[in-house]
């Protein structure tokens, strides 16, 4: 039933302020400055996975020594961090304010799961910080998305079980994250996300719950 929800756990990049595109900016700063190709849908592979991933994905079968990649990825950090330094909450996509209302008037706890290791930075640039009740990224766990770590320590953190939380991803990996750890998932944007329980084009214009009724039903 939807009063079992107790937990609401969201995604950062492309579900409550688009950064994807300053991470992409950031890769392709040090691409162009090393002399690396761009893959084809180079963007769109950005979503959801960890620093070493994107990486990988940019060397596309390509290999560096340890010491390389760990400068580039400094590097591309660096960039990144000076991207979003000029964030601000006008930056929160449409629908999470409302969403993030509407749980505490309900007394649902709300945690972020992140694969970036500035999700904390870029909460509080946001002036979301302080309305999360946790927050995880991949220097808190063993294995990044697709495995459920993330997640699983946020619900940890929050008291909550994985069957009492609902997730809010925008990317396959993190949507096979969550549902790999026993979650109600949400999926936003790409429809072909088809291994969500619910989807939708976006938040705007929906109501938590709206959420709720849908995740009951499949109960």
């Amino acid at each position: 039933m939807a009063e079992d929800i107790r937990a609401l756990i969201f995604d950062l990049d492309g579900v409550i302020t688009d950064t994807v595109e300053l991470h992409y900016r950031s890769w392709i700063q040090l691409a162009g400055e090393v002399g690396l190709p761009i893959p084809a849908d180079f963007r769109d592979m950005l979503r959801g996975v960890s620093r070493r991933e994107s990486l990988k994905r940019l060397l596309n079968g390509h290999t560096v020594d340890e010491e390389t990649a760990q400068e580039w990825m400094r590097r591309k950090n660096m960039y990144y961090l000076a991207f979003i330094a000029f964030l601000t909450p006008e930056a929160i996509l449409p629908g999470i304010m409302a969403i993030l209302d509407d749980a505490d008037r309900r007394g649902i706890k709300k945690a972020v799961a992140s694969s970036s290791m500035n999700a904390k930075f870029v909460l509080r640039k946001l002036g979301l910080f302080d309305r999360m009740d946790a927050i995880s990224d991949t220097s808190m766990i063993p294995r990044a998305k697709p495995e459920p770590d993330l997640f699983m320590w946020a619900a940890g953190r929050l008291g909550v079980l994985p069957s009492e939380s609902v997730v809010f991803e925008d990317a396959s990996d993190g949507v096979q994250a969550a549902r790999a750890g026993g979650f109600w998932v949400v999926g936003l944007g790409d429809l072909a996300l088809e291994k969500a329980h619910v989807r939708y084009p976006d938040l705007s214009g929906i109501s938590l719950d709206e959420i709720l009724k849908a995740v009951a039903a499949l109960q």
